[in-house]
């Protein structure tokens, strides 16, 4: 089968620059996410990958917040064998196969309707596996989705780039949807919006985000089932010896000043 040619813009085109972090992790000598089928698929793709602004150095950054987000996602499905998993902005992600959960679990991954359609193209069907083409903001996908049992959310690398206002209105339906769930993300920081422009990938697909976050109480306040489990800075997550010398010593920085330190965190929100 000839290449799919991929053309993408903004927020979108960043879904190119993370599958290309994932497929140079699983390239390296030593993998930390060792996400096979991201590196199968980038050959399946016409894109010239040297424009995202990915490097060797970056991928390490994007193979430790998706393992990171794997291990809360593993932790919730291995307690609920019969949920719901609603993976927003999918992207080209291949979560669903590195999790592998059973077929008693039904998975949506939801991304604009390119996107899905791209996905089919390129990954395998499997059993308990949909897919749903729809921006996530606009609320009637989820009328799709069965709302019978728990249900765990995933929204990595999505948030911020999400209307504040549209995306509170998100995850309010979804908490007034489900009987019970988790919600599992990372989010910036209001400081963090300023420094998007350092973050190359980013300013690279001309994206740009706008909604930040600036401590758990802005989230639980978004519906009165909501609590916080864990607020965890993407400078305390385990894996940062990985990083090259000088990474290693700006993280070193980040994490001493705390509103840097913050800039960044890792959500898990129940309700």
């Amino acid at each position: 089968m000839p290449p799919e040619k991929v053309h993408l813009t903004e927020e979108k085109a960043t879904l190119l620059a993370t599958l290309h972090g994932r497929a140079l992790d699983a390239r390296s000598g030593h993998p930390i996410l060792g996400d096979d089928m991201a590196a199968e698929v980038i050959d399946r793709i016409d894109h010239d990958f040297s424009k995202t602004g990915m490097n060797a150095a970056l991928a390490v950054s994007v193979a430790l917040r998706a393992r990171f987000i794997d291990r809360w996602a593993a932790e919730f499905l291995a307690a609920h064998t019969e949920a719901t998993v609603l993976h927003l902005g999918c992207g080209l992600d291949t979560r669903f196969h590195r999790l592998a959960p059973p077929p008693t679990v039904r998975w949506y991954d939801v991304d604009y309707p390119e996107i899905i359609e791209l996905r089919e193209r390129l990954f395998p069907e499997a059993p308990g596996y949909h897919t749903i083409g729809s921006s996530v903001t606009d609320l009637t996908w989820l009328e799709q989705v069965p709302a019978d049992h728990p249900v765990l959310v995933v929204a990595e690398g999505l948030l911020y780039y999400l209307d504040p206002d549209g995306g509170r209105a998100l995850l309010r339906a979804i908490v007034g949807r489900f009987p019970g769930g988790r919600l599992v993300f990372d989010a910036v920081s209001r400081l963090g919006l300023r420094m998007q422009k350092l973050n190359r990938p980013v300013r690279k697909a001309g994206a740009t985000l706008v909604w930040g976050v600036d401590g758990p109480d802005e989230l639980v306040a978004i519906h009165p089932r909501l609590r916080c489990l864990n607020a965890v800075s993407a400078f305390d997550i385990d894996g940062f010896d990985r990083l090259p010398p000088s990474h290693r010593i700006a993280a070193r920085i980040a994490k001493a000043l705390p509103g840097m330190k913050r800039a960044a965190v890792f959500y898990r929100l129940e309700f």
